[in-house]
């Protein structure tokens, strides 16, 4: 059966539908190397008196060719998928973009691709096609064409299939299938995202009225109403998903939480029913950011146009089903890997269900008054790689308020569990309220008690009659996710989201579990995988020769974590015999053979010149780079990345992060939930304590001076009340005041036997904070020990007088025994000792001969013992 014939057309006589107002650079080429030119022709057309702006690509040559028309995202324009029209037209194509009502160049208020407005202007374009010379025709007015686009073209590509009988094949990307559904899911309002929509169109006066003042009455109540929800149904692909019987590629986002995978399901399953073939393809980007694989993308959408549109039976359209999975960065030159994981069935979301159990008891917790402050899982609208990209790299990035929220959490799997699909779970929720909103994630939790929120997403629920208590099923947001053996799962619903609207009156939620965890597992180890690179299997290999040398060779000792000593327990660090080589180098190191030991209490200043190998030694003191000989021990444990004695280490690097939205305090909370552990554990009060920000807790961060930001960031790292804590650089950017202030908060925090390290540049505020020095040179140690001894290891004394000293009694001191010459200064005397002098004989006969003491102490700061020590390096 031919399924571009499957309904007949409903075409509009071209001469009556189009009217070509103005054109420029007609059939003029295109920037192109490569043979065969592309030419454009830009044209208005006036179509039922909007203007629309419009862009025609085609090659030389008499034959008759297949038409593309390709439809741009939401607040751009035709020139957006110019690139691609060009790659089309060389690859055979005429091809056909415009921008859409109120877009560009285009006049027109936006309708939302309103069936009456947008999709009535395609159908208008593909009447213009139908009569020009290069298109192929099916019969007359009916030309061979399909419709591509992302996001608001890919939803258009959509609906001229379902309203026009003429469309042939369609590529949709990373678009809606019901809009209503996206914009409210299951009834709640997703108001970051709905805000983004307006402002990135020009404000609300750029839709048509209804539009807006439906925007405006949602955005003032948070909850959709049922008017909002029928209207943008009616403008979505769902409301003609029994017309789209045609060839249908689907390329939705897994790092987006404005279209989720859901929406493409829904799609396929709607279009299959039909009797159309559909691909599904799961790309690593999204509206959210990350890589949307725009080569393989459109390389992929150009097979499919040849299959469907020229009839080429040879053209290769790819799986049933494809998902991008990331290997990591951990590849030499830092850039991201992909792979492709594919299926000969398109699985759903959810498949091969495995069920999990979780534990926890019913657990209480509140809707704050106004929803605030609200819980953070995705950032909408950053891209660029943004929270979601992040977390598919591992790193957690979502923030929980405790109080409110409840969490489930299963054992830890007993072998690398793939998610691929949808979760599900069923809960009874009740509420001091009629109605409860919920926020539901689904979080991966390390054996180091990290998690991480898989994409960002989160589902919210609105559940009616909460009151009364009610079992609800949910379904998580559909994702593709390795649990590693060993992890757990944590079921988190949280009162609040900052992404949606939730209810501003205050309200208690009790929820409990009536269900294990369900979750897809279709995409497992036994499924095949796309051809991979090369060197992912030789890499295996290669390594396992190089293991095999080493154990022989005996040049890398075991990776065996090495046993605590227990003579060490009380010892808050001891470095020995600590070596870091540059890279790509054998005998250059960053730190040599570099031993010290810092204990309970004392405030240990890290000095040297730029290039020392103080940062080096900091980062393998923290875990975060491995040394090449010699160890670190932290109470008596090895310092390995991830190692468990890491929780009692506490650091503050130069530049921390805040939102400038949230107080103190707030921002303080936020950290500390995402590290995973109990909120009792944080000590905050304590820590608050120490920092000494007062008042200024409750104000926003975006009110702070730099010296409270630097405090605030302190005070970050002091939650938990760490037994070890390393500052590098905390004073950097602060005025004397601000300095005078640090310095007493490193003092306080060490007085209760807590040991501070602090590296800087300011050597006056070193010899006045801390207690102890260790100065580095070259990777090397020079000196340790406390900074008294090492300031006042000269022999010349300075002596501080009320009054300037008569050169008579400067004479009188100068032959006192055990003195070898006195000077008058403008501050006092200046006093060399000899070999038999002492600084407690001096101070008593000065006292003798009534010289107006006030001070005695060494000649040489800090500064001119550093500059000794170290010499040229300076």
């Amino acid at each position: 059966m031919d399924l571009r014939r499957l309904r007949r057309p409903r075409w509009i006589a071209a001469a009556a539908s189009v009217v070509v107002l103005a054109a420029a650079g007609t059939w003029t080429a295109a920037a192109s190397d490569d043979p065969p030119p592309v030419h454009r022709a830009d044209q208005i057309m006036a179509i039922d008196g909007v203007r629309i702006d419009t862009s025609y690509f085609t090659t030389d040559g008499t034959e008759r060719r297949p038409a593309v028309l390709i439809g741009h995202g939401f607040g751009g324009s035709k020139n957006d998928v110019r690139q691609q029209a060009e790659d089309l037209a060389r690859d055979g194509y005429a091809v056909l973009t415009w921008s859409a009502r109120g877009f560009g160049k285009s006049t027109g208020k936006v309708g939302l691709n309103d069936p009456g407005a947008e999709v009535k202007d395609v159908s208008k374009l593909i009447d213009w096609l139908a009569r020009q010379p290069q298109v192929r025709l099916d019969r007359p007015g009916d030309p061979r064409v399909g419709v591509a686009g992302a996001s608001y073209g890919g939803a258009i590509s959509l609906l001229a299939a379902g309203h026009d009988d003429r469309v042939d094949a369609i590529a949709p990307s990373i678009t809606y299938w019901n809009l209503s559904d996206a914009l409210f899911p299951n009834g709640v309002f997703k108001k970051l995202w709905a805000g983004i929509f307006v402002n990135s169109a020009g404000g609300c006066e750029k839709f048509e009225p209804q539009i807006c003042a439906m925007y405006q009455r949602v955005a003032q109540s948070g909850v959709p109403d049922a008017q909002a929800e029928k209207m943008l149904e009616e403008r979505s692909p769902s409301a003609v998903a029994k017309d789209i019987k045609v060839p249908t590629l689907l390329v939705q986002g897994q790092t987006d939480s404005l279209f989720p995978l859901n929406q493409a399901d829904a799609a396929a399953k709607a279009i299959r029913a039909n009797g159309a073939p559909v691909d599904v393809d799961w790309i690593a980007g999204g509206h959210d950011g990350g890589d949307l694989e725009t080569s393989r993308v459109q390389s992929r959408v150009t097979h499919w146009f040849d299959r469907y549109l020229k009839d080429n039976k040879s053209a290769g359209t790819g799986p049933a089903f494809r998902v991008t999975r990331t290997l990591g960065t951990d590849t030499g030159d830092g850039e991201t890997r992909l792979t492709g994981v594919t299926a000969d069935t398109y699985p759903g979301l959810e498949s091969d269900d495995h069920r999990i159990a979780l534990a926890g008891r019913e657990q209480d917790f509140a809707n704050p008054a106004g929803a605030s402050p609200p819980a953070v899982s995705a950032l909408p609208g950053l891209g660029g790689g943004g929270l979601s990209q992040l977390s598919s790299l591992g790193v957690g990035v979502s923030l929980d308020f405790p109080g409110q929220y409840a969490a489930f959490e299963s054992a830890p799997v007993r072998a690398d569990l793939q998610i691929t699909g949808s979760p599900t779970v069923t809960v009874h929720v009740k509420s001091t309220t009629d109605e409860a909103v919920l926020f539901a994630k689904l979080y991966d939790v390390g054996a180091n008690g990290r998690q991480t929120l898989p994409s960002q997403l989160v589902e919210p629920i609105r559940v009616e009659g909460a009151k009364a208590g009610k079992d609800v099923t949910i379904t998580l947001p559909a994702i593709d996710h390795d649990i590693e053996d060993g992890h757990r799962l944590r079921l988190v619903l949280a009162s609040t989201d900052l992404g949606y609207a939730s209810p501003a009156a205050p309200a208690t939620y009790s929820v409990s579990l009536k269900s294990d965890l369900n979750v897809p597992t279709a995409l497992s180890e036994k499924n095949a995988q796309a051809p991979l690179p090369a060197w992912v299997w030789w890499l295996p290999l290669a390594g396992a020769v190089l293991a095999l040398i080493l154990v022989v060779t005996g040049r890398r000792r075991t990776t065996a974590p090495a046993a605590p000593e227990p003579e060490l327990a009380e010892v808050p660090l001891q470095i020995t015999g600590l070596s870091k080589r540059y890279a790509k180098s054998a005998d250059r190191y960053a730190v040599r053979d570099l031993s010290f030991r810092v204990e309970k209490g004392q405030v240990l200043g890290l000095l040297g010149p730029n290039g020392a190998g103080k940062t080096t030694t900091l980062r393998m003191l923290m875990g975060l780079i491995r040394p090449d000989g010699g160890e670190v021990r932290v109470f008596g444990h090895a310092i390995a990345p991830g190692a468990p004695v890491l929780s009692r280490v506490g650091a503050f690097v130069e530049g921390a992060g805040f939102l400038p939205h949230l107080s103190g305090r707030e921002n303080l909370e936020l950290y500390w939930r995402a590290t995973g552990r109990p909120p009792e554990d944080a000590h905050l009060e304590e820590a608050l304590e120490i920092a000494g920000l007062g008042d200024a807790l409750s104000r926003a961060v975006r009110t702070y001076s730099q010296g409270m930001r630097q405090r605030l960031a302190i005070a970050q790292a002091m939650l938990g009340l760490p037994d070890l804590l390393i500052l590098d650089e905390p004073t950097n950017g602060l005025d004397p005041p601000q300095i005078r202030e640090m310095r007493e908060v490193m003092i306080r925090y060490a007085a209760a036997g807590r040991t501070v390290i602090v590296s800087s540049h300011l050597l006056s505020e070193v010899e006045q904070s801390c207690t102890h020095l260790v100065v580095m040179d070259h990777g090397k140690l020079v000196q340790a020990g406390p900074v008294a001894e090492i300031v006042g290891s000269g022999d010349t004394l300075l002596v501080g007088t009320a009054v300037p000293v008569e050169e008579p009694l400067a004479e009188k001191v100068a032959a006192l025994p055990g003195v070898a010459s006195a000077l008058t200064t403008d501050d006092g005397l200046l006093v060399r000792l000899d070999t038999d002098g002492s600084a407690a004989r001096l101070v008593a006969d000065l006292v003798r001969l009534e010289v107006p003491v006030e001070s005695v102490g060494p000649h040489r700061r800090l500064e001119d013992a550093f500059l000794t020590l170290i010499g040229d390096s300076a």
